[in-house]
């Protein structure tokens, strides 16, 4: 392991005597974990984790007394103030709407990922101005009253739009012109039934949609199988009705142009890895601990 890597695993190791832990602030990458990760920091130590610069990082430690985290939310750094918005609970009561008022459309994006925030505030948020901060909350609120997610639905944003299709299912009365908008016709199509003219569909990414539909129609399924897009042929191959004579037919007939596709496409399969969690280096005795420190003169 590097001593980068070292020190910070070091700075959160649990009963961590307070002195190496002070020493351990002086060195950017431990003071970094520590101040992100540690439920025990004192007020002494995190005044100096804010003189040494690293007020930004420790907004972003959702472990802080109140006390400490609403003193973020004023803070003249923007980044600071996006740290804390994404978890501070509202102590004291309007430090939300402060920050749901506040001028720097990111912390207002922030605050969308808050689990803390009450329906009045996000319907505030579902209006703003910022289609960012539109879209974050579409990613986080699940019960939406109609009147927000009609406005969602029809926003002059295609993305939101689209994002809301794919977030909560639409008014019957919308949906006939969510189809035919063609920035809205893919994710829609989850929300119909499948039609001949939607898996003849010019946009390959609508008949995918159409391919991966849990209602499709046999004949659908049969025709979409012979698609020239590759991505239609492997939806179409993912599905749990087709015939394994038939997946097995398209799967070995899919032959993506680039690597970016064949990476693509090993979502669809469900065979796709991301590389394992790094193993939890063992706790250092004191006179480990001691010697690491020694080693960078702290």
């Amino acid at each position: 392991m590097e001593l980068d890597a070292e020190f910070s695993a070091l700075a959160t190791q649990e009963d961590l005597p307070v002195d190496v832990l002070r020493r351990l602030l002086q060195h950017q990458g431990a003071r970094s974990s520590a101040a992100l990760l540690r439920r025990d920091l004192t007020e002494e130590m995190v005044e100096e984790i804010i003189a040494l610069g690293s007020a930004r990082t420790l907004a972003a430690n959702s472990s802080l007394p109140a006390r400490v985290s609403a003193r973020f939310v004023e803070h003249p750094e923007p980044p600071v103030r996006c740290a804390v918005a994404a978890h501070i609970r509202d102590e004291p009561p309007g430090v939300l709407a402060r920050l749901a008022a506040d001028p720097d459309p990111l912390v207002r994006q922030n605050l969308t990922m808050n689990d803390h925030l009450p329906p009045e505030l996000l319907a505030r948020l579902a209006a703003d101005p910022d289609s960012s901060v539109r879209s974050g909350v579409i990613g986080r609120w699940r019960d939406v009253p109609d009147a927000v997610r009609r406005k969602l639905l029809t926003d002059t944003d295609p993305g939101i739009r689209s994002g809301s299709l794919r977030a909560f299912p639409p008014p019957a009365d919308l949906l006939p012109g969510l189809l035919a908008d063609p920035e809205t016709r893919e994710a829609a199509v989850a929300h119909s039934a499948p039609t001949p003219e939607l898996a003849a569909d010019p946009d390959s990414d609508v008949r995918s949609a159409v391919a991966a539909h849990p209602d499709l129609p046999t004949g659908l399924r049969d025709l979409l199988a012979e698609d020239p897009d590759f991505f239609v042929r492997d939806a179409i191959a993912a599905r749990a009705d087709t015939p394994p004579e038939l997946r097995e037919r398209l799967v070995a007939g899919l032959k993506p142009d680039s690597p970016l596709a064949e990476w693509m496409l090993s979502f669809g399969r469900g065979n796709h890895a991301g590389p394992p969690p790094a193993p939890v280096p063992p706790p250092l005795t004191r006179q480990q601990a001691e010697a690491l420190l020694a080693r960078a003169g702290l």
